[in-house]
């Protein structure tokens, strides 16, 4: 029998979250054979015997896609490397997925926090629709831990929080600096101008690396932080605690909650969006006219359900898109609308990923437009 340990992700062994910088590289790699495999893991200190055989396989219907095609030189550029970033995968520790890219540009293994469709992508791009997912399922946020005396701020992706860096954090409130305590309290007036200190810190901070925020301490020190801040637009919840004298790991699954509910109404948000766009003619469903206005409009923001997949072939104006089963075929773009995401954020526009039935009456996918 397997024991709770053994199954369970060791915060020791951890992988590196996946960043949105990350993702960007890999969307920008453009070099035909570009190889993605995407597997769903068990979190593990390491990946389970029967998922590394699982990935192995995925990795051989690889090479079987690539030797049809008898491409030059695959073998050392693509084969080769694929073969030694499988066998690395299979050794190392696993989380909620994994996925392997390979290209003759780049090769990066990347661990997911979000559950995938099993399957091999073999086009001039990386299929990273997951990547993106993950991205809105565990989403860079910001923690900032708040006392009268003291304030710290953490940068965190999924479950995994650091110090933020640089020197705006941590700010302590001394009795130095603000006059002194009365009974180990703060005064109103002084608290008011430490919590503005530590608001145009968290403002200046959030300029460079803005994200949605978390507040942790207690409740009425928080409701006074909130009352005189300017940098809450993007408050994604408040976790009552304190990182001062409860363990991160206490903390973090009521993070977690806080940054769930937070996803919940920015997908609300996305389809109240869709359906004031709609009214006044800013917006299409479906994949083909969504295509077409991505790369002729200025598009605003696309919404699609995320168990959507759409294999295709593009004709030679790269405008009209048909359907199709083939999708082993050279000439088949695995899944278009793993295209279309990466159109939209490469033209400014962002992306809502749905839940399945969502936008049923949309044929599964819609694109707002800027005027």
């Amino acid at each position: 029998m397997m024991h709770s340990e053994d199954v369970q992700l060791s915060t020791r062994v951890r992988p590196q979250p996946l960043t949105p910088s990350t993702v960007t590289l890999l969307q920008a790699i453009r070099s035909y054979p570009a190889v993605s495999l995407l597997m769903s893991t068990t979190p593990s200190r390491r990946m389970l015997p029967t998922e590394a055989d699982r990935l192995r396989g995925l990795a051989r219907e690889a090479e079987s896609r690539l030797a049809t095609e008898a491409l030059p030189g695959v073998l050392g550029t693509i084969v080769g490397p694929l073969t030694d970033l499988v066998e690395v995968a299979t050794r190392g520790p696993a989380t909620e997925a994994i996925g392997v890219f390979v290209s003759g540009a780049s090769n990066r293994l990347e661990h997911l926090n979000v559950s995938v469709m099993d399957r091999v992508v073999v086009d001039a791009t990386f299929a990273t629709r997951d990547l993106v997912r993950a991205l809105h399922r565990t989403p860079r946020h910001l923690v900032l831990a708040l006392t009268q005396h003291g304030a710290r701020l953490f940068d965190g992706v999924g479950d995994d929080l650091r110090p933020a860096p640089g020197r705006l954090f941590p700010r302590v409130a001394s009795g130095a600096e603000l006059g002194g305590h009365v009974g180990g309290e703060l005064r109103a007036h002084q608290r008011r101008a430490f919590y503005r200190d530590v608001d145009r810190a968290l403002g200046a901070y959030l300029q460079v690396n803005p994200a949605p925020l978390v507040l942790v301490g207690a409740a009425r020190e928080l409701a006074e932080f909130r009352g005189l801040s300017n940098n809450l637009s993007r408050l994604a919840g408040c976790v009552d605690g304190s990182l001062v004298t409860a363990p991160v790991p206490h903390l973090v699954p009521l993070i977690r909650s806080a940054m769930e509910n937070y996803l919940l109404s920015r997908q609300q948000e996305a389809l109240d969006l869709l359906d004031q766009r709609i009214s006044a003619g800013r917006a299409v469903s479906g994949v083909q006219s969504a295509w077409v206005a991505a790369l002729t409009g200025r598009p605003e923001m696309l919404a699609v359900e995320e168990g959507y997949f759409y294999p295709a072939r593009i004709d030679g104006s790269g405008q009209l898109l048909s359907p199709a089963e083939d999708i082993e075929h050279p000439d088949v773009i695995d899944d278009v609308v793993d295209e279309l995401i990466e159109i939209v954020l490469r033209r400014g526009g962002w992306v809502a990923l749905t839940e399945d039935g969502s936008l049923a009456g949309h044929e599964r996918v819609a694109l707002t437009m800027h005027r």
